[in-house]
């Protein structure tokens, strides 16, 4: 038996071997993040089988008796997301999955982060209850704070920075955290927001997107559940729409899978597939990325045009202390303002090795006005850069150009 077939029959090396994958798993104490990047999810080998099985296609399978066994509808389970849910499971393990990382992680992978997103949200919440949410975070946020508020549940909202959710807390059902926030990088504690929302008895979810679990590990810092665009940096090509929710709480993870099963808002095998391909090079992307964001806030703070530069990593950002006590890499995007809306569309257009593009994450530098959306509260020349993995003197090289050329 080849072990994707293995894996979808529930037999062999898939089942027996669990989150971890056996041997080949990732997990455990004492192994880098290339390491366990490289490996994760990956079956126990199989002599003449393929290291990563390919996708594997179904939208039924044989079925034969009681539908008992891990895969009856394409729907509810395929094999390629087995593998893709594991390997994530690993990487936002807290301590790589060590001894005494405690319940094992389980990850639901979802078509994109907006859908996995809505699944913790609409899972969880209910007619009069009360959510917290960032004001500073993902655009599409303000959409589903409309949703909500039409399902009768109160939202509240705050800044991320200065931990100032915590002062809307009291009675709610479940706080949002998006750190660092998107687009303009403020970061807060997320370990002592989680403390008092328990207190409270609130759920915890913490949106991981640009930090990433070789970034940050939100489970690690108490969080109930950890959300990501995999659209981004997890993946990093600009080819991927794919999200993800993890969890270590089995009512929990069975209530999202729930919302998951009526809304259908499944990923495709292929995109699984190329995901799971993808996070082999998280590690090496990531270093490379991460290196040329802080060359790029380094190289702008000497600009006089450049105002509100953000970074997490820079020494003086207003949000590095406490970045660096829970962060492990700072991510890959610097945001940062022009004087106006004409010199930043001259800046952008002056660049040659950077896209205009929306998102990040991508071994491609991108950059956007994020004004031109309309849904940040953020100036007209507010640019979100997000540094890809080019040769780092030729990126700082072109932004630096840029802002000269665009200067007239």
């Amino acid at each position: 038996m080849t072990d994707s077939a293995a894996i979808a029959a529930g037999t062999g090396a898939g089942e027996a071997a669990g989150p971890g994958v056996g041997a080949a798993s990732a997990a455990g104490s004492g192994l880098g993040d290339g390491t366990r990047a490289v490996r994760a999810g990956l079956p126990e080998p199989v002599k003449h089988e393929p290291t990563l099985p390919g996708p594997v296609f179904a939208a039924h399978f044989h079925l034969p008796g009681d539908p008992t066994g891990p895969y009856t509808y394409g729907r509810d389970d395929n094999p390629t997301w087995t593998l893709l849910e594991r390997a994530i499971g690993e990487l936002e393990a807290p301590d790589g999955g060590g001894e005494d990382a405690g319940p094992d992680v389980e990850t639901l992978v979802f078509a994109s982060g907006m859908a996995a997103i809505s699944a913790v949200l609409f899972s969880q919440l209910r007619a009069g209850d009360a959510v917290v949410l960032p004001d500073d975070g993902y655009q599409a946020l303000p959409l589903v704070r409309e949703q909500l508020t039409a399902y009768g549940i109160e939202v509240r909202t705050a800044p991320t920075g200065g931990d100032a959710q915590l002062d809307v807390l009291d009675g709610a059902k479940l706080l949002w955290i998006e750190t660092p926030s998107n687009p303009g990088l403020d970061v807060c504690d997320v370990r002592r927001l989680a403390d008092a929302a328990h207190a409270r008895g609130a759920l915890v979810a913490v949106d991981n997107t640009l930090a990433t679990p070789l970034g940050q590990r939100p489970l690690a810092l108490g969080a109930d559940f950890s959300v990501a665009s995999g659209t981004k940096m997890l993946t990093g090509h600009g080819d991927i729409l794919l999200g993800y929710v993890a969890c270590r709480d089995a009512e929990l993870t069975a209530s999202v899978r729930r919302w998951r099963k009526i809304v259908g808002a499944i990923p495709g095998p292929m995109e699984a597939w190329l995901a799971h391909r993808s996070l082999a090079t998280l590690q090496l992307r990531a270093e490379r990325q991460n290196a040329n964001a802080l060359a790029l806030a380094e190289a702008l703070r000497g600009r006089d045009e450049v105002t509100g530069l953000r970074y997490p990593g820079l020494p003086d950002d207003p949000s590095y202390k406490i970045a660096s006590q829970q962060m492990r890499r700072f991510g890959c995007v610097v945001s940062f303002t022009l004087p106006s809306r004409a010199r930043a569309d001259r800046f952008l257009d002056a660049l040659t090795l950077v896209d205009d593009a929306t998102s990040f994450g991508g071994v491609r530098s991108t950059a956007e006005r994020r004004g031109r959306w309309g849904g940040d509260a953020v100036a007209e020349g507010f640019i979100r850069l997000s540094a890809g993995s080019e040769d780092p003197d030729d990126l700082v090289g072109d932004v630096l150009r840029a802002l000269d050329e665009s200067a007239g």
